[in-house]
């Protein structure tokens, strides 16, 4: 099955968010290139929110390009063979810790916002990924800061973007 067909699939199979879920779908069905940057109409990529439930905190890095505090993610590369897979690379890429996993169930949340030109959208497909017990983070050079936060203080330093996702998260717990 390629990287496609499995978007696909796990779109057709969330059961959130109808009308942003077949925008989506109708994206990729109108783009058959909707999974890579080259996309200039906008394309798919996949997120996860690393998040430590035992000590009540999520992982934020502080993106490069735009300067805000952020889950983890990114663009899906050829090597990824589900969307899972290219949130939990983007995730261990990023956060730098080895052993995440991501919480079952798929994914928890689909958003998409605008960027810059040439591209127009991120269609992005949001993941939680766990992180082991002694977990040590490790920041990646697309960052310029990486920090745990307490989950009441995420809506004080994130958008609403990512406050949405921790809560979707933590329901998901």
């Amino acid at each position: 099955m390629s990287l496609f067909d499995d978007a696909v699939l796990v779109l057709k199979t969330y059961e959130q968010q109808q009308e942003l879920r077949q925008l989506y779908l109708d994206h990729l069905a109108a783009h058959p290139d909707g999974m890579w940057k080259a996309c200039e109409a906008g394309h798919v990529t996949a997120s996860a929110l690393v998040i430590d439930p035992e000590r009540g905190r999520a992982l934020l890095t502080l993106h490069k390009k735009l300067g805000m505090w952020l889950q983890m993610g990114g663009h899906c590369e050829p090597g990824d063979a589900t969307l899972a897979a290219a949130a939990l690379r983007e995730a261990t890429e990023e956060s730098g810790i080895r052993g995440l996993t991501l919480l079952p169930g798929g994914p928890v949340r689909l958003d998409r916002h605008a960027i810059p030109a040439p591209c127009h959208w991120h269609l992005d497909v949001q993941y939680a990924a766990l992180a082991p017990p002694g977990s040590v983070e490790e920041i990646s050079e697309e960052s310029l800061d990486l920090r745990w936060f307490a989950y009441d203080e995420v809506a004080g330093v994130a958008d609403d973007s990512v406050v949405r996702l921790l809560e979707r998260t933590r329901a998901a717990l």
